[in-house]
């Protein structure tokens, strides 16, 4: 784990009314893909359903498969690994410093092959 990611984790969340700590949240096993996790930063509930945010993880040997969201836009930061994606079957290294920009309705995935692969991935409208 990078430096980045390692902030992150330790890092509090700050809104008008409160503050969270990201190491008090649950890592969550993703309801599609085996060995994919995510810390919900920001849920919809929180942003009147304009966004949200959530740090990932993609433990090495397991991949975010190809997959689309319906009617959402997705901002994609790898902040942490190294591995390989596809978007609109373009392929792409994925590692700290790439960002992706998904409109809504593409194809795209992202596999874990030389150690677990971290995202910051934002939602327009909120995922959840």
């Amino acid at each position: 784990m990078n430096e980045t990611v390692r902030r992150l984790i330790e890092g509090n969340i700050v809104y008008t009314d409160k503050e969270l700590k990201v190491k008090d949240l649950e890592w969550n096993p993703h309801p599609s893909f085996a060995g994919v996790f995510l810390k919900h930063l920001v849920k919809g509930d929180s942003s009147d359903g304009k966004f949200s945010c959530h740090l990932i993880r993609v433990k090495n040997g397991f991949e975010i498969g190809e997959h689309i969201h319906d009617n959402k836009w997705e901002f994609i930061n790898i902040v942490g690994g190294v591995g390989k994606g596809e978007l609109a079957g373009r392929k792409f290294a994925c590692e700290l410093g790439v960002s992706l920009v998904v409109p809504e309705n593409v194809k795209h995935r992202i596999v874990a092959d030389d150690g677990d692969v971290y995202l910051l991935a934002k939602f327009i409208p909120a995922l959840l």
